[in-house]
This record gives C-alpha cells, structure tokens and sequence, in this order.
C-alpha cells in the first residue's frame, strides 16, 4: 500500500495559500527538525509558512525556497554552545533577549498581511503573552512524548506523594501512578522551574501538536486530554508525512551512507548520541573499546564538541592503532543523515541518548535501539523502550567496554535482539499505517487543518 498525503480541493488551496502560518522553532537540532518537517507538511496542505528564527545556529533560508524567513538578533555570540551543563543559562538568555524582537517581528508581518496562528515551541516562554497582546491565536509543538509531558504536569501529585525530594535509596522502586517508571527516572528538583514554564505556555496555548502516533501513546494522550481542555493533535512520526530535507545545524556527512552500501543486511550498529552530549574522555575511550570488541560493524557519530575537554582541532583520543584495529568494520563520522541511515538496510541497531526524535525515527524504521540516557527526558523515554514497548535494552550497568561488547552482541546477534527487532517491527507497522489515508495521524491532520482553518 502506497503512502498518501491528504490532499487539498483546489478550491481549498486557493482559500489556504492566503493563510499565512507563523512558525517559531527553538535553535536547538531536536526542536528544528520537527518544527520545519512540520512547516513542510502544513505547506503541502496549501498554508503560507513564515518561519522566524534566531540567529543562533540559524538555518540557510535558501534551502526552503517555499517559505518566507524573519531573523531575530538574540544577542547570542556565534561560539555560544548549548550542552547538559550550560542550557538552562542559555534558554534562559534566548528568552529574555528574543522577547522583544519577536513582538517587532509580527507587527512588522501583520502590518502587511493578517496571521492566522501562531505555532511555536513550548520552552519559548514569552509566546503566550506576545501572541495574547497581539490577540494572535497559537498552538504549540510538542517536539518530545506526550508521556513526558504527562509526567511534567504530574509532579505536584507527585510531591504531594512524598516521592520529592529524590532519595537514592528508594531508586530502583516503581511509581505505580505512572507505570513503567522508577524513581530515578523522575525528573530531579532543579529542573521544575523549566518544567513548569512548558507546563504553562502548553496549558495557556489554543492547541498541541505531537511528534508522536495514538498507536504508541494512546494511553498518555487520553490521560493529558483529561486534564487539559484543548485540542491535541497527534500527527507523528511527523517526518514520514514530510520530504527529506536538510533540516540539519551541522553538515551531514553522506560518505556513511556508501560505507553502508558496503555492509551486510542488518549487521551494522549506528551509534549517536544526539546535538548535546558530551561524554567524558574516559567514557570515549571504554566506548571505542566496547565496539571494536564486539566485533560488529558500526557507524559512530562523534560529533565536534560532544567530548568534555576537547574542541574541534583536538584529534579523537582513540586508543592507539585504533584505527587500524578496526579497518573497514568501523566507520567514524562528525554527523550523520540519520533518517536516511536508519532507513538503510545494513543498520540492525541504534546504540542512542533516547531523544525523542532519534526514538520516533527508529521506530519508524523497525530499528531496536541500546538506551544511554544521560539527561532531560531521556530516562523516561529509556524506561518506555526498555520496559513498555520492549524495543530495546538499557545499558545500565555503566559505560564499561566488557558490559557494552556483552549488550552490543545480545541487540544485534543473540535471541533476545530478534526478538526486540520482532516487536519493533510491528511497531513500525501501525507508525507506517498512522500517516497512511485513514490513519490516526492521517486523520489527525486533517483535524488539525481544519482547526487552523477556524481561525
């Protein structure tokens, strides 16, 4: 069966080009990616898409010829880069600074022609105030799961509970209000205020949007529906309904896609952590030795910047004769096409930090994944893949390269990865279906057109 998009009536498109959308992503590569599949996906339905970014790590205009581009001066130096130890002081900054800018920006485009809706990402946290003193309507995009969100809006029950402040010995227990977490997967004490910030622009927005599908959440889109008044509309995976695209900060090396093509059918271990990780050297190098050792083939990812202590000049402290050791087994790279390398047939594993686009591209894909959360909602998401959905295993008992070569083998060539692969499969079965005519997603989408229609 075919994948088809819904299609517009002429008439409609007519209607719908003259409907100008206003689209404000967060300069982070896990908050742009959705939000330009998104512009490009609300674009095929016939809607005028201006996207306003900063710009902090600032896309290429001219690569979206189909849309129009506003940019914000964030006051941001160019150097400035967002990591686990530094995001919180630089949103706060992108906050306080593209307040103003952005309020200029859309009376400058609604002194020439109306906006119809804002759509915008909830850890901007002006957007409420700007788009009500402009009397704009205005959805969010939800870039992570609806699981997570439900977790964040949970947390006065949970302090309530008893289960805040954290206590190390009491870890490992369930939270039965919330199955299948643990305790250490809650999210610690020091990022509430955040939370509650994205809890408040969500529940103050005219909409959700959700990079997720019901087949996968449903569970945790009735419950935020519960407790939430507004439309929710889930229309993931958001990227299998939009064209491939370079929607990407970093320059993606596609050299990995022809060493792909010299790699046998689901043999191969791709390996990234994300846009913001950096792992230590001692860890970098128990990682390089867990891969050669397990003797599988892999791409790794080893983006600029993503080990503590180094910068891009500095060689990759790889043990000696490395290289060498692995030869044409193992592949290095700085960044990678990741859709198109988990769409690759030779890739039979993802060895991930568990954002959640890496998961939903996955899934997609019907790729079983080895967990290595390190922050934010990544152990919630681990906790889903390890223990709900059972697509994947965590690698938790700590970055040793004996327990990485021991968890490497069980993904990709014992019983237990099969059948991992075998549930993920299924799964990417319904995702296919979702945005299919007649689908969750699919229906969805149109649900969501029509809304943005209403305004």
């Amino acid at each position: 069966m075919s994948q088809r998009l819904a299609k517009v009536p002429k008439e409609g498109a007519t209607q719908q080009s003259k409907i100008r959308l206003v689209l404000f992503p967060l300069p982070l590569q896990g908050h742009i990616t959705p939000m330009f599949h998104l512009a490009t996906l609300l674009h095929s339905k016939g809607f005028s898409i201006t996207i306003t970014q900063t710009k902090y790590k600032s896309l290429d205009p001219t690569l979206f010829p189909h849309f129009t581009f506003h940019l914000l001066d964030d006051g941001l130096p160019d150097n400035a880069t967002f990591d686990p130890n530094n995001h919180t002081m630089i949103l706060d900054t992108l906050n306080t600074n593209c307040s103003e800018p952005f309020r200029n920006c859309l009376t400058q485009i609604l002194s020439k022609e109306p906006i119809a809706c804002l759509i915008t990402d909830p850890m901007w946290s002006f957007t409420k105030s700007v788009a009500s003193s402009l009397s704009l309507p205005r959805i969010v995009l939800r870039c992570a799961s609806m699981s997570t969100f439900y977790v964040y809006h949970s947390l006065p029950f949970l302090r309530e509970k008893g289960y805040y402040p954290l206590q190390e010995t009491k870890s490992d227990e369930p939270v039965p209000e919330l199955p299948p977490l643990k305790v250490k997967d809650l999210p610690p004490e020091a990022k509430h205020n955040l939370l509650v910030d994205i809890i408040t622009e969500m529940e103050n927005s005219q909409g959700i949007i959700c990079n997720t599908f019901e087949e996968l959440e449903d569970f945790y889109i009735t419950r935020v529906h519960q407790v939430l008044p507004i439309p929710i509309f889930a229309v993931g995976p958001i990227h299998k309904n939009s064209p491939s695209f370079q929607a990407s900060i970093w320059t993606q090396d596609h050299t990995s896609i022809s060493w792909l093509d010299t790699q046998a059918p689901k043999s191969v271990l791709y390996v990234s952590f994300g846009s913001m990780v950096q792992v230590s050297k001692a860890d970098f190098v128990e990682i390089a030795c867990g891969l050669a050792n397990s003797k599988q083939p892999f791409l790794w990812v080893v983006r600029h910047g993503s080990i503590e202590g180094s910068d891009e000049i500095d060689p990759l402290p790889l043990p000696e004769g490395y290289l060498d050791t692995i030869g044409q087994r193992g592949n290095i790279v700085n960044w990678a096409p990741q859709q198109e390398v988990l769409a690759h047939p030779a890739v039979g594993g993802f060895w991930t930090h568990c954002g959640w686009n890496s998961i939903m591209e996955s899934i997609s894909e019907g790729v079983p994944m080895l967990c290595l959360p390190f922050f934010a909602d990544q152990n919630i998401n681990t906790r889903h893949i390890s223990d709900h959905w059972r697509i994947g295993m965590e690698l938790d008992k700590g970055v040793k390269r004996g327990e990485i070569e021991r968890a490497i083998r069980k993904l990709m060539v014992e019983e237990e990865g099969e059948t991992m692969r075998n549930r993920i499969t299924a799964l990417k079965e319904k995702a296919t279906l979702s945005v299919m005519e007649g689908g969750s997603s699919y229906k969805s989408l149109e649900n969501l057109t029509n809304y943005l229609l209403s305004f």
